[in-house]
């Protein structure tokens, strides 16, 4: 259970960390609010993100995983339009930014938080 509220948490912070540092997203104040929106995208990810890398693995080989990119942006845009307004994404290159900024702030943060078990 431990392991489940490191990652709700490192996904709260990379969500706070994509909305300081790119213009166009913002995200609730609140931090209950940025949990739920931390929750909503870790489900994404989880469920939805799996099935959309199998079918677009093609891409994927084709443009040397660059196309990873795209889809943590859909991702985002995903998780923007399920959160109830907890969490605004203003276009696709706000969102491509955003997805980039998660990414290495979660990986940074998984890197230093990581449960060695």
């Amino acid at each position: 259970m431990s392991r489940l509220v490191i990652r709700l948490i490192i996904n709260a912070a990379a969500l706070w960390a994509a909305a300081i540092l790119v213009p166009d997203i913002t995200v609730t104040n609140e931090a209950a609010g940025l949990l739920i929106v931390a929750l909503i995208f870790g489900l994404i990810n989880a469920i939805i993100k799996p099935i959309v890398d199998l079918f677009t693995c093609p891409v994927y080989i084709l443009t040397l995983g660059l196309f990873t990119f795209v889809v943590n942006a859909l991702m985002l845009l995903l998780t923007s339009a399920l959160s109830e307004g907890r969490l605004e994404v203003d276009g696709f290159w706000a969102a491509f930014l955003g997805g980039i900024v998660i990414s290495i702030v979660s990986t940074l943060l998984s890197i230093f938080l990581s449960d060695d078990e």
